[in-house]
């Protein structure tokens, strides 16, 4: 009988490790998705206002995108808001962006996709933890067009010789 009981307890209390782990595993995640975005210089393009304050900008601020621009041989694109995008995407689809994505720069997929999948699903929970805020983002404007926000002006290095 007393097996039993003994039984009784360990499988309580087996039953309810899961919700306390999956909570401070989540807990973990948002964390380290907050470091990756700090360390990656996410904030650099994404938060407005981040260089200019040498980085002491709210957490609250970041990641709503900007409108300072960036011009090259494509045209000139805007960081989006990266808060508002991940309210519009799932985890998946956003995996699959890092995954499959490539374009011009500033933006460095590359970078990303040298990160485990568990340090990109930790970059979305953090990004996804902070809530929808900030305005839409820009639209690109095409290369012919002269936009009519601040920009900066990237140069295309020249491809290599081989």
């Amino acid at each position: 009988m007393r097996y039993a009981s003994v039984i009784a307890v360990v499988a309580a209390l087996a039953l309810s490790v899961p919700a306390a782990s999956s909570t401070g595993s989540q807990a973990a995640l948002v964390a380290r998705g907050r470091y990756l975005v700090a360390f990656g210089a996410c904030n650099d393009c994404h938060t407005p206002g981040w260089r200019e304050a040498d980085g002491n900008v709210p957490v609250s601020k970041w990641m709503t995108g900007s409108t300072i621009g960036f011009r090259g041989p494509w045209g000139t694109v805007y960081p989006a808001n990266v808060r508002e995008r991940f309210f519009q995407i799932s985890e998946s689809q956003w995996l699959a962006m890092v995954r499959t994505r490539a374009g011009h720069p500033p933006m460095t997929w590359e970078d990303l996709r040298a990160l485990s999948i568990d340090d990109r699903r930790a970059i979305y929970a953090f990004i996804r933890s902070l809530g929808k805020d900030g305005p839409p983002s820009l639209p690109s404007v095409p290369p012919e067009r002269e936009p009519t926000t601040p920009y900066i002006t990237i140069v295309a290095p020249a491809p290599p010789t081989r």
